[in-house]
Parts: structure tokens; C-alpha cells; sequence
């Protein structure tokens, strides 16, 4: 079973907590998964419930969500094909018995987020307005404002949150790490807190179980949809912790996010994918439609088939961008079913209605993540994790359209279900002996730009043996400081050794990994997970074979 052995800090390095306090449960994160948890757990009976964010409430991804959420609503539409469709997107490293739980519990828990007050658009009949996007052999993904689903899903769960006064929210707080007991399970977890007056600096909570919903990774790359606040937290703190992270390689570019120019760093303007959906296409500089003949569904191929596709053009034209075209769709379209991208792009100087949109691959989702059972579990005593920071199985190596969303949702609402009655008992934390580290924040910088050049959408040995060694390199440096600079960019490197050990370590082409000097999938040798797990600030990565999912569909 090939593996790989990398050096990571085993904790940050923390003062002692300055403050102390005690919940029953503790959510990191703000989102639909945290949200959703939070209100469930509070609905199921949990006293005391504490959602941590590191921003405001609506600082994460969600409200970024333009194009919607899947569920099998329509007439015509079934959790079987849904499900098809899910499998056949992650490339046959899908979990079936999680893509099951996911398109079967779908459709209630869409209609259970109407009734707490998501307001979706409608059709003229009064019925959800249901429309496609790439990988999507059906109209299935309900929207909201147009474009602005995220936007209104977490309106919503902020107003019931807010309704429901038991809950606490702690803002502008970094999970550090958490405080483990001696059976090496939950006992609390150490935050830093800023701008919070009495709360300001470090700290602890002493709980019962901690719920990770803190999103991805996107600022691994210096080209991302992602928001500034997704450094990989609670990734690299489930790692330090004990956790089992999954399938890390397996990094979804988005492959129409706007394109500003060369220099161009940090979150970028994602174009949705229902923009395609309601029939724009891609062209290169000659005005060729070239996803014409490369899959059936054309310009609404799975993600990994377009970005591919972009990339190959780029490469072949020597050309840093591809274009959009939408302009067929009309200004009244544009106004009502994409105001916010049209706003968006006409703010850097881009008008759709009358103009070709420049458009290229940037990170956008991280299929992998908190390897979970399908009740949240991770391998930590009192750990769960929902939504991008877990690796539920349902994406597998591509995550189909508008999925996660649903994903949050239902495994947020599948850990309620159980978590109330695995509450651990009130422990002490154990003493502490794991190695401190800490990079200096300056690094940063360095990390994401050979992490863009050297892992992003193409790979191949070279490349990643160099990102290796810059990676290395940084390692290697300490911080002088105690700051979230440099806490963000330990978490940042201790998720990008272990992402680019993974893959190196996948020698195939497959769903979102691309190998171009291994451009074949291989299912003989690479139909599984690879697994990366830390014991004394060593971490292990290791493949684990397991039988391909998506053969034999109808």
C-alpha cells in the first residue's frame, strides 16, 4: 500500500486560555451545516449550544452559493437519478451509502428549510423554479433571488438563530485546537477571540462534543471563489487532533470564475454554472465552441470535463483566459435570474448583456476533508463535522453541482439525530504534549503562489516535488509572534503538505485530480481513499483501495 510520512506541527502554540466557559456543544462554523446543526441540536433537546465564527455570521461560503441547491423536487426527477448522476460526477470514489442518504433525505430537508423561512423562486403555477447545471441530467437545482441562494438560505438561518435566544454565538473567533481527554476524545476546545472585550485573546470552552462546520480550504491557492476566513482550520485542527483526513487531492476548480487579470489574487468572482444552464457557452479567442464533441453534455459536462477543457485551450492558444457567452440571453434575462452576477461583473467593467465574459479555472471546493460515518462521526471521541470540512463520501473526486449545499443540510441535520445521546461526560483536558509550531503569516504568500503553479489544476511529478520542498522550506521557518497570521498559515501549510503528499501519492488522473504524466484513470490501482493521519506531529498518508462506485448505474 504506498504511503507517505510528512512532519507537521502537532498543536499551534498557544498561550495559556485567559478566559474559560462551558456549553454542552460547541459549533465552529456559521453556515447552512453549522446553522442547521445548531438549530437542530437546540430543537432535539441540547441545554447549552455555542456556534463559534471566526467572522460575522454570514462571513463563510454560503452566502456566496449563486446557483442553488439539488434535490429531486420536480415531476419526472427521482433520488435514483439524482444519485446517478452524483456517482457518476465523483468519478467512482463515491461512498453509495452516503450518496443514498443524501439524494433520499434531500427533498424533506429542502422543503424543512422553506418552512423555517427560505423564500425560493417560483414558476408562473406557483411550483419551486427548478433549473440544470453541468453533470445534471434534470431540472433539480431550486434557486433563490436568481442568483442569490446562498444569500437567502442564510438570511434565514441567521433570523431563526436569532429567534432562538438558547443559542449563543461567540464572532471573530479562531478555533485554535482542541483539548483532548485522556481517552483522547473530546474535552474542549481553545479559541482566540478578537475584539470581544472581556473575551478578547485566547481561550477555552470546556464541552461535550464539538460539531466542525468550518468550510474549506480555498486560501490554500492564490486564485479562489473562496472567502478570505476559508484558511483550512478545522481541517488542520481535526488533524492535530486525532481525525482522519480524506481524498485532500481532490480539489474542485470551478471552471467559469471571472478572470481579472494576471496579477489577480484572493476570493475571484464566481460565474455560476446556471448561467450555462439557462444557455451560455464557452468559445475560445476565434469564437469556437469547444466543448462541442468533448462530452455529451457539452458546455454542461461535470466540472472537471470543462475545467479540463478551458486548461487544454489555454495551453494549446498560449492564451490566459477562455471566454463566456451570454449576450444571446437579453438584459431583461440577466436582470431577473442573474442580478447579482451581472452586478458583479459590470463592477469590473464587463458587461454580459453586451460583452464576452473572460473566464478560467480557480479552487472553488474541496471534495475531501474530516473523513465522517454517515452520522457525522469522525475518529475523535465527541467530533463531528458537516458540510465542506467533511469528507461524508457523498462527492467522491468531483463534487456534482449544487450538491454541497444539500450536503450540509442533511448531515447537519443526521448528527442531530444522534448526537444528544452520545453527549461525552464533563472531562478535564489532559496535559498537552504535543509539538508546538507555528510559520511566520509572511509566508503565506510564497505557500499559495507554488500551491496555484504547482498543485492546482494541472500536476505532475516534477511540479509537485517542488512544491514539496518549498513547502518544506516554510516549515522550517518559526514565527516570532503569536498572531492569526500566523496561526492561519500554520493551518494553511500543515493542509497543504498533507494535500500535496496526497497528491503525489494518487498517481492517476481522476474527477478533480489531474495528473498530466499519469493522464489516465486507473481503477486497478487507484479505485480507493487516501488517508492522511498524524500521531506525534508525524503525519501518515496512505492509499486504501476500495471498490470503484459508479459502474453498472441503470
Amino acid at each position: 500500500m504506498p504511503t507517505a510520512v510528512r512532519r507537521l506541527p502537532g498543536r499551534l502554540t498557544a498561550p495559556e486560555p485567559g478566559w474559560t466557559t462551558r456549553a454542552d456543544v460547541v459549533i465552529v462554523g456559521s453556515g447552512i451545516a453549522g446553522l442547521t446543526a445548531a438549530l437542530r441540536l437546540r430543537a432535539a433537546g441540547v441545554e447549552r449550544v455555542l456556534v463559534v465564527t471566526k467572522d460575522r455570521l454570514a462571513a463563510g461560503s454560503t452566502q456566496w452559493a449563486q446557483g442553488g441547491i439539488a434535490a429531486a423536487l420536480g415531476p419526472g426527477d427521482s433520488p435514483h437519478d439524482h444519485a446517478v448522476d452524483t456517482l457518476v460526477a465523483g468519478a467512482g470514489v463515491c461512498d453509495a451509502e452516503a450518496v443514498a442518504v443524501l439524494v433520499d433525505e434531500g427533498p424533506e430537508a429542502v422543503r424543512e428549510l422553506i418552512a423555517l423561512g427560505a423564500v425560493f423562486d417560483h414558476d408562473a403555477d406557483g411550483e419551486i423554479s427548478l433549473t440544470r447545471e453541468g453533470g445534471h441530467h434534470r431540472d433539480r437545482i431550486a434557486h433563490a433571488g436568481g442568483d442569490a441562494t446562498g444569500a437567502e438560505i442564510q438570511r434565514a438561518l441567521i433570523a431563526a438563530v436569532g429567534a432562538a435566544p438558547e443559542i449563543e454565538v461567540i464572532k471573530r473567533a479562531l478555533a485554535v485546537d482542541l483539548l483532548l481527554a485522556d481517552d483522547g476524545g473530546v474535552a474542549g476546545l481553545t479559541l482566540h477571540v478578537m475584539g470581544e472585550g472581556q473575551r478578547d485573546g485566547v481561550g477555552a470552552v470546556h464541552c461535550r462534543a464539538v460539531v466542525l462546520a468550518s468550510g474549506g480550504l480555498g486560501q490554500v491557492f492564490s486564485q479562489t471563489t473562496n472567502p478570505s476566513v476559508s484558511t483550512g482550520d478545522g481541517m488542520a485542527l481535526a488533524l492535530r487532533g486525532g481525525a482522519t483526513l480524506r481524498d485532500l487531492e481532490f480539489v474542485q476548480f470551478h471552471p467559469t470564475v471571472m478572470w481579472l487579470g494576471p496579477d489577480s489574487h484572493g476570493q475571484q468572482p464566481l460565474i455560476s454554472e446556471a448561467v450555462r444552464g439557462e444557455g451560455a457557452f464557452l468559445v475560445d479567442f476565434e469564437g469556437e465552441r469547444f466543448m462541442q464533441g468533448v462530452h455529451e453534455l457539452a458546455d454542461l459536462a461535470p466540472r472537471d470535463v470543462v475545467a479540463k477543457a478551458i486548461m487544454r485551450r489555454m495551453l494549446d492558444t498560449g492564451h490566459p483566459h477562455m471566454w463566456l457567452d451570454a449576450r444571446h440571453l437579453g438584459a431583461e434575462f440577466w436582470e431577473r435570474r442573474f442580478p447579482t452576477i451581472l452586478a458583479t461583473a459590470r463592477s469590473h467593467g464587463v458587461d454580459p448583456v453586451t460583452a464576452l465574459i473572460p473566464v478560467a479555472p480557480a479552487c472553488h471546493y474541496a471534495s475531501g476533508g474530516v473523513r465522517t460515518d454517515l452520522l457525522g462521526r469522525t475518529d475523535v471521541p465527541g467530533l463531528y463535522a458537516t458540510g465542506e470540512v467533511a469528507c461524508s463520501g457523498v462527492h467522491g473526486a468531483n463534487r456534482l453541482a449544487s450538491n454541497s449545499l444539500l450536503e450540509g443540510l442533511v448531515f447537519s441535520r443526521r448528527i442531530a439525530q444522534v448526537l444528544p445521546a452520545e453527549l461525552r461526560p464533563w472531562s478535564e483536558a489532559a496535559p498537552d504534549r504535543r509539538t508546538p509550531g507555528l510559520v511566520p503569516g509572511e509566508a503565506r504568500d510564497e505557500l499559495q503562489e507554488v500551491m496555484t503553479s504547482r498543485v492546482g489544476v494541472l500536476r505532475g511529478a516534477t511540479g509537485l516535488a517542488e512544491a514539496t520542498a518549498v513547502l518544506d522550506k516554510l516549515g522550517g521557518q518559526e514565527a516570532i509572534g503569536i498572531d492569526l497570521a500566523a496561526w492561519e498559515t500554520t493551518n494553511l501549510l500543515t493542509i497543504s503538505t498533507a494535500l500535496t503528499a496526497a497528491a503525489t501519492l494518487r498517481e492517476e488522473t481522476r474527477g478533480s485530480h489531474w495528473r498530466d504524466d499519469h493522464p489516465e484513470r486507473d481503477d486497478a490501482r487507484w479505485a480507493g481513499h487516501v488517508d492522511t493521519v498524524m500521531t506525534d506531529g508525524v503525519a501518515e498518508v496512505a492509499f486504501h483501495p476500495a471498490p470503484a462506485t459508479d459502474q453498472d448505474l441503470s
